[in-house]
């Protein structure tokens, strides 16, 4: 079993939302659809970066790096130019 760490951008707002689960499919689709509470005032997203991993510490530590300051670097860096081309992003 893989364990995923993803980033999420919304249409709506450009804003990014990044969390961990273990059915990427099953759980953007739950995003999309609303059922979750952070993220249904932003709907629709656009899955723009995941990461799989064998160990479901190593996917959540890997979660919360990239929620944190020097995550955001990260993610910057990891995806300067797609976020480039697109407008200023915040982290939800």
């Amino acid at each position: 079993m893989f364990y995923y760490t993803y980033i999420l951008k919304s249409l709506k707002n450009n804003s990014l939302y990044i969390g961990y689960t273990t059915d990427l499919r099953k759980r953007f689709k739950e995003h999309n659809s609303g059922k979750n509470l952070a993220t249904k005032p932003y709907i629709p997203y656009k899955l723009i970066f995941y990461e799989a991993f064998l160990n479901r510490i190593d996917a959540k530590n890997r979660e919360e790096y990239l929620k944190g300051g020097y995550g955001r670097k990260t993610i910057k860096t990891l995806l300067n130019r797609y976020l480039d081309i697109q407008s200023d992003s915040k982290i939800i």
